[in-house]
């Protein structure tokens, strides 16, 4: 069974890639009537019906806006990714449409492109092998859950947070997602995050304001910091200080997902490496 609606998902995700009209695609429902928590269908806003995650999950995820899944990602695929990105960094290949990004504060030190100058890529869809992470059918069997089986996906971005130099340019401001996606609704919407390498509050691990999901999209701009912020890094100008934060360490394979109205951001990198997701 369960190979049976990977297939599916699986034949949806790569007929979006010729069918840019996504009402050409027919969705297949998937969930069934043993789904743990479809007895109380009303109680559930930003989940569906399904039969992947716990009652449990289910009402942290309504609660916070975000779940962690442990050891979800293979450490052999995580290894094809990194070996990718470095071939994108030595211009070994050129995907169409990809965006190569530097950070303020190393982008004169590091003339040549390499793996210590780039800090993130994004919009991967036309690398064959780091789109593979967009239709793993580990990753989409958590993604249907919170956006059904017509499954699209809309942005891609492999980060490879550098060590800050002193001018706390390694750190992302807190945002929320949606201020930067032109499409809704929003609780069809999902972000699927993957540690490359074991991630804590050294090398700038995700922050989270849980709940905060549950209010509205908030104004965004560029901080005033004063070592310079990364280009496209805008933050929330007006976030309630109180508000209680979680630092999310997490290990190889550990993806978590959230809500595109979560408010979150990552501190800087201290250590001497780089951190990928």
């Amino acid at each position: 069974m369960d190979q049976l609606r990977a297939g599916v998902r699986l034949r949806i995700v790569l007929g979006h890639l010729g069918h840019p009209l996504a009402a050409a695609i027919v969705a297949h429902p998937t969930s069934g009537t043993s789904s743990p928590a479809s007895f109380q269908p009303q109680q559930f806003q930003y989940t569906l019906d399904n039969n992947v995650l716990s009652l449990e999950q289910r009402k942290f995820y309504e609660e916070n806006g975000y779940l962690v899944i442990k050891n979800l990602v293979s450490h052999a695929d995580i290894q094809r990714f990194r070996s990718e990105f470095e071939r994108i960094c030595r211009k070994e290949v050129r995907p169409p449409g990809l965006m190569v990004m530097k950070d303020v504060a190393i982008v004169k030190s590091e003339q040549n492109l390499s793996e210590k100058s780039v800090t993130k890529i994004q919009d991967f869809q036309e690398d064959e092998e780091l789109f593979r992470y967009c239709t793993l059918p580990e990753i989409l069997k958590y993604v249907e859950c919170f956006t059904g089986p017509n499954i699209m996906a809309m942005h891609t971005m492999l980060i490879n947070k550098p060590p800050d130099v002193g001018k706390k340019t390694s750190r992302h401001p807190l945002h929320q997602d949606l201020h930067y996606f032109p499409f809704r609704p929003s609780n069809l919407i999902v972000c699927a995050w993957t540690a490359m390498e074991h991630i804590d509050r050294n090398n700038g691990c995700l922050v989270v304001l849980p709940g905060t999901h549950k209010g509205p999209l908030k104004p965004h701009d560029y901080p005033q910091w004063e070592g310079g912020v990364n280009i496209m890094y805008h933050g929330i100008q007006d976030y309630e200080k109180n508000n209680a934060r979680v630092h999310l360490v997490m290990e190889k394979g550990d993806t978590v997902f959230f809500h595109p109205l979560l408010i979150h951001g990552s501190g800087r990198n201290r250590t001497q490496g780089f951190r990928k997701v």
